[in-house]
């Protein structure tokens, strides 16, 4: 029976080594978390197909920073836009943790909004933990500075962008206009604005994070610890007294863009999107808002704005469109909604 001691000890080390290796690198937890999110991304983009209108035309992975090989864009806009300059501009940012995501997951969402008489932009930016914190907003900025000086070739009116992003990409959206309406902000995180406020046109905000972590809530969770530990490069994200400007919602101003936010009532992180929209309306920022009553049925859970079979997320897409609409007028012969 010896050779069952030994088998014993090899799964006590195998174990062992495990724990360590969750203890001592994000690794494990992130790639674990990559692994399910790209699988339901995935699924998630190719249930949109079905909804893509016909007439949009694209400009596939333009390299935005030609020193960065994670720095890639798309680009969609009606095929034939009827308007004599650029379009009101939707700049799409991914969701996924930080640590999961690409722009090819939202790719066929993107298409549907650039259907409806906009150019539509979906950004691709590095992932923890790889690459850290502030690693992504510097990417996502120096796209915008792409786009605007791109403008005419993209179809993109450079004095309108509307930055848009779902889960870590709503963080994402929220903290670049944050940095481009808030100077001292800017100067906090280090990045010069690519934008004058005066571009930048609205905020669209769904399912994301915008607060720390309610002490004795969720800040202990697994989940949480793993995905602040990859993104900030820190075990313990509160070593690293700069990370605190990722929790934008605590640092904003009455400069904001006018913003939709939207969010599930099953959504883990509802509340984070209910505290955003009454802080920005405090300051006087015009915001407008889709919530649920709690108990909804069906229960609405994280990123329901992409179920587009559900009736809330045809509604999601219809007030989304409403709120574009009124930061500027759909090009003519977009499709109808």
């Amino acid at each position: 029976m010896r050779w069952l001691w030994k088998v014993a000890v090899v799964i006590l080390v195998v174990l062992l080594l495990g724990y360590a290796t969750l203890r001592l690198s994000p690794w494990p937890a992130a790639l674990a978390i990559r692994l399910v999110f790209e699988a339901d991304g995935r699924q998630m983009n190719a249930a949109l197909e079905r909804y893509v209108p016909p007439g949009v035309a694209g400009v596939l992975d333009e390299h935005y920073d030609p020193g960065d090989p994670d720095a890639r864009l798309d680009v969609f806009f009606p095929q034939r836009p009827n308007t004599g300059g650029g379009l009101l501009t939707i700049v799409w940012i991914h969701g996924g943790a930080f640590v999961a995501g690409s722009k090819e997951e939202v790719r066929n969402y993107v298409k549907i909004l650039a259907a409806h008489g906009y150019t539509a932009v979906a950004v691709d930016y590095s992932l923890a933990p790889g690459r850290s914190y502030p690693t992504p907003v510097r990417q996502v900025n120096a796209a915008l500075a792409y786009l605007a000086g791109n403008a005419g070739r993209l179809h993109v009116d450079p004095g309108r962008f509307v930055l848009a992003g779902d889960s870590a990409g709503a963080q994402l959206a929220a903290q670049v206009a944050n940095l481009t309406t808030a100077a001292d902000y800017a100067r906090a995180v280090g990045i010069e604005p690519a934008l004058a406020r005066r571009q930048l046109a609205g905020t669209l905000l769904y399912c994301g994070f915008y607060r720390g972590p309610d002490p004795g809530s969720d800040a202990g969770s697994f989940y949480v610890r793993s995905v602040l530990w990859s993104y900030s490069g820190r075990r313990d994200f509160r070593h690293r007294p700069d990370f605190a400007l990722v929790f934008v919602g605590e640092h904003l101003s009455a400069a904001f863009p006018p913003t939709f936010v939207s969010v599930g009532d099953a959504d883990p992180l509802a509340r984070q999107s209910y505290v955003l929209a009454d802080s920005l309306r405090t300051l006087g920022v015009p915001v407008e808002t889709l919530f649920f009553a709690a108990g909804h049925a069906p229960p609405l859970p994280h990123e329901y704005q992409f179920k587009l079979a559900s009736e809330a997320g045809q509604l999601a897409l219809e007030r989304s469109l409403a709120f574009l609409a009124t930061l500027a007028p759909p090009a003519a012969g977009a499709a109808a909604h």
